[in-house]
């Protein structure tokens, strides 16, 4: 038996590495301050002050995520630069949907054993979600847990907090037969459907350094791409009140999310003939044989966020929005019906041999 005294690095956890990280990453963190907040890290809690956000009689909304099997990719690639703005994106566009504002953001990073250069770029990556979402960076927790994680693996959990003044929480009750369904591009893949993916990956044999046709890119890299965060375009049209709806299309793809912002009695009827399959899309389509019902309730298939509006603003708010650097299609309608969506096309779309289309219920 030793009688050597035993340390905390002894078992696998470095103190000074973890107080090394917090001293790197704390101008991150300065440099997503916004009224509220001054975004200092250190503190046991992070404090936000709502009178200085402008908020009178505010509802509080909070939303939190990861990035799911995606890490995976960024782990095998070493490219961490855009898992932390996935990680911001997932919580902040939730945010939105409900009308509210994001504020404030905290992160979990948990790993085995801390590698603080690829720990930065993370946080790094954090920080720039926070500023593209407007929210402050106000703390978060790092965890070393040998023996929990594989050499090399880590995980995220983010969790947001926003506001909303009681009388413009965006519901969706206002949602009516005849309103037009409109479409905001997505960037990518972004942060859902990955196990899927990984699964094609590895069934194909594909190299994430390949190039394949219709990408101007690696594969890996279009993978990679972080998910698109949609609060400041769509914020000021959520405030004018000249948006009735908006559906964050993650896991359950077009097919599942558009109806959980559906009152009773209407229904989403989506053409895919009007939403060009992005390239990254195609390939994934091709690779794992995927029927098109199947794509629709997975992936979002270039549509990141949905958007209701009545039939005679759809115009104006395309242009608003386009004017906010918003590529915008209008993808269907709603007409009178069970709450659900459907999905579908003619012949050909989505490289089927036939008409088709997928229904979901909620």
């Amino acid at each position: 038996m030793s009688e050597k005294p035993l340390t905390y690095a002894d078992a696998g956890v470095s103190i000074d590495a973890g107080n090394a990280l917090v001293k790197a990453i704390a101008p991150l963190a300065r440099s997503t301050a916004r009224p509220g907040a001054g975004a200092e890290l250190g503190g046991f809690g992070g404090f936000f002050d709502l009178k200085a956000a402008g908020y009178s009689d505010p509802l509080l909304v909070a939303a939190n995520d990861g990035v799911g099997t995606k890490l995976k990719l960024a782990i095998e690639t070493g490219w961490h630069e855009g898992v932390g703005i996935d990680l911001v994106a997932m919580c902040a566009n939730d945010l939105i949907v409900q009308g509210a504002e994001p504020l404030f953001f905290l992160d979990y990073y948990a790993t085995g054993k801390l590698d603080n250069e690829a720990a930065a770029a993370v946080v790094a990556s954090i920080a720039e979600g926070c500023r593209q979402a407007g929210c402050a960076l106000i703390g978060g927790e790092t965890a070393e847990m040998p023996g929990m994680y594989s050499a090399g693996d880590y995980d995220l959990a983010g969790f947001c907090v926003g506001a909303v003044d009681r009388d413009k929480v965006l519901t969706g009750e206002q949602i009516r037969p005849d309103d037009v369904i409109l479409g905001l591009a997505s960037s990518g893949v972004h942060s859902n459907g990955f196990s899927l993916v990984r699964r094609i990956i590895q069934q194909e044999g594909w190299n994430l350094e390949q190039r394949f046709p219709g990408l101007d890119r690696s594969i890996g890299q279009g993978l990679l791409e972080p998910t698109k965060i949609y609060v400041r375009s769509l914020l000021p049209l959520v405030q004018q009140r000249r948006i009735k709806g908006l559906a964050h299309i993650t896991g359950g793809g077009i097919l599942e999310n558009i109806p959980r912002i559906l009152p009773d009695s209407c229904h989403a009827i989506v053409d895919a003939g009007r939403l060009n399959l992005p390239s990254i899309f195609a390939l994934l389509q091709q690779g794992g044989r995927i029927a098109p019902d199947e794509m629709a309730r997975t992936f979002n298939c270039g549509v990141g966020m949905a958007v209701i509006v009545s039939a005679d603003s759809a115009s104006d708010v395309s242009r608003a929005l386009e004017g906010a650097g918003e590529t915008v299609f209008e993808i269907g309608r709603i007409e009178e019906g069970p709450r659900g969506c459907t999905v579908g096309g003619p012949s050909g779309t989505w490289t089927s041999s036939a008409d088709w289309s997928a229904t979901h219920n909620a």
